[in-house]
């Protein structure tokens, strides 16, 4: 599931006691893993990744994105969702993917907030110059020079991951919306989103109104009255869940999972599938209709390989009669194209 670092040019840092992130406190996915920890109830700190660690955190991670975990066997390793399931083998009494089926649609549902929303968190944060003025320069550490250059790098992200037009920008936002009002509804059944437990999902979401969606001035000012169940949720104490609880099951599941399960159907499963079409041809873009017009978007190998990681891993725990049961739920939410 991952390959720990094996680059020792540089290691002066120290090896830990406990699990050390290095991110940055604006990142949606350090805030994914540092939610997952609180949750595992795991010992861990925070630092952030500055010039000073940097050179580092990347040569021994063998990325330059972040979050990197820092292991107490001094392991450095990226990827949020292969560390969840490492960190699920120990604390498993606390995991966040669920053995069988039920594992397989958390990490589906995951699946749409890790490659799909991530545009919408781009979209806010880069297409708001009041938003990106701010986030640049606190990423920069002052430097206007770095801010600038992150600034325009922004926009590219914008133009790669389609949200570029008026159409897309305000489609966008609006997706999110809906996202938050049945956040919002499933909260007032359940303490998480599927269930009585957490999962990566509430990781995840948590993550967005953390990190982006109550911080940045726009979204912030946009989505924070309208919807105080999420706020009081994204504001409460991770670490306060004692690790007891059931979640609904497989092919029922909660009306916050139905609700994205349709939503991916017609958004992120396009899109998935297009990118790993794109992909096999050797094709640097592709466009898709998305919201009633045709949209470009940048092939990005890490999508497949996502979408591989889901398909790879039914394929690995389900057969006979479970995985034909499994397939023919994909197949009643639309999405067995995507996963078979």
């Amino acid at each position: 599931m991952f390959t720990p670092a094996t680059n020792t040019a540089v290691n002066t840092l120290p090896r830990p006691d406990a699990y050390v992130v290095y991110g940055w406190q604006r990142s949606y996915f350090t805030h994914k893993l540092m939610a997952a920890l609180r949750f595992y109830g795991a010992d861990w700190s925070f630092r952030e990744k500055t010039r000073d660690n940097a050179d580092e955190v990347r040569l021994r991670a063998d990325t330059h994105q972040i979050p990197v975990l820092h292991t107490p066997e001094n392991w450095m390793i990226a990827d949020t969702t292969p560390l969840l399931h490492l960190l699920d083998g120990r604390f498993p009494n606390r995991r966040l993917f669920p053995a069988g089926p039920l594992g397989l649609l958390v990490q589906i549902v995951e699946e749409y907030f890790d490659e799909w929303i991530a545009r919408t968190t781009v979209h806010w944060r880069w297409n708001y110059p009041e938003n990106h003025d701010l986030l640049a320069l606190d990423a920069a550490h002052g430097d206007a020079d770095i801010a600038r250059s992150m600034i325009e790098w922004g926009a590219k992200v914008c133009r790669a991951t389609g949200v570029s037009s008026a159409v897309q920008k305000a489609a966008a936002e609006a997706e999110y919306h809906r996202i938050l009002e049945a956040v919002e509804a499933q909260l007032a059944e359940t303490p998480y989103l599927l269930g009585d437990r957490p999962t990566a999902v509430d990781c995840i979401v948590l993550a967005g109104l953390r990190a982006h969606f109550l911080y940045d001035p726009a979204p912030k000012r946009a989505l924070h009255d309208r919807y105080p169940a999420a706020v009081r949720w994204a504001e409460a104490d991770d670490t306060a869940w004692d690790g007891t609880g059931h979640l609904a099951d497989v092919p029922d599941s909660t009306p916050f999972a139905r609700f994205v399960l349709a939503e991916m159907k017609d958004t992120y499963g396009p899109f998935a599938l297009g990118n790993r079409d794109a992909l096999a041809a050797g094709s640097r873009a592709f466009v898709i209709p998305m919201y009633g017009e045709d949209v470009s978007y940048l092939a990005r190998p890490y999508v497949e390989q996502s979408r591989r990681m889901i398909a790879d891993r039914i394929d690995r725990e389900l057969a006979g009669d479970a995985r034909a049961r499994f397939d023919a739920w994909l197949d009643s939410v639309g999405l067995k194209a995507m996963f078979a």
